[in-house]
C-alpha cells in the first residue's frame, strides 16, 4: 500500500472522473505518493498548519500507470512516485487527516 496526501477539495474535483491527477503533476510528471511510515515525515515537511487534507490509500498492485521509487533529492531517501494518473480503481480507501 502506498499513499498520496491531498486536499479534500481537489480530491472532491475527481469525484466523476476515471482518473485523479495531482496539482503539481503538469509541471513534475508525476504524482508524489509515501509509503505508510513517510506519511507523517511529509506532513511534517510541507502540511504544517494546513487543514481539509484527506490521504488516499493506493493499492499499488491495481495501479494501471508506472510506479518507480526514487531517491528524494534532500536525503536520499526513496519514495513511491506515479507517472501518470491515479486510477479510481487503485485508491481503495480515503481517510481525513485534519
Amino acid at each position: 500500500m502506498i499513499y498520496h496526501i491531498v486536499p479534500s477539495t481537489y480530491w472532491a474535483t475527481f469525484e466523476d472522473k476515471p482518473a485523479y491527477f495531482s496539482e503539481t503533476f503538469e509541471a513534475e510528471t508525476f504524482i508524489h505518493c509515501s509509503l505508510q511510515e513517510q506519511v507523517a515525515g511529509v506532513l511534517e515537511r510541507y502540511y504544517v498548519g494546513v487543514t481539509g487534507l484527506v490521504l488516499l490509500h493506493i493499492d499499488e498492485s491495481k495501479l494501471t500507470s508506472t510506479l518507480l521509487y526514487e531517491p528524494a533529492p534532500h536525503n536520499g531517501e526513496l519514495f513511491p512516485h506515479i507517472y501518470g494518473g491515479i486510477n479510481r480503481e487503485a485508491v481503495v480507501e480515503v481517510t481525513p487527516l485534519s
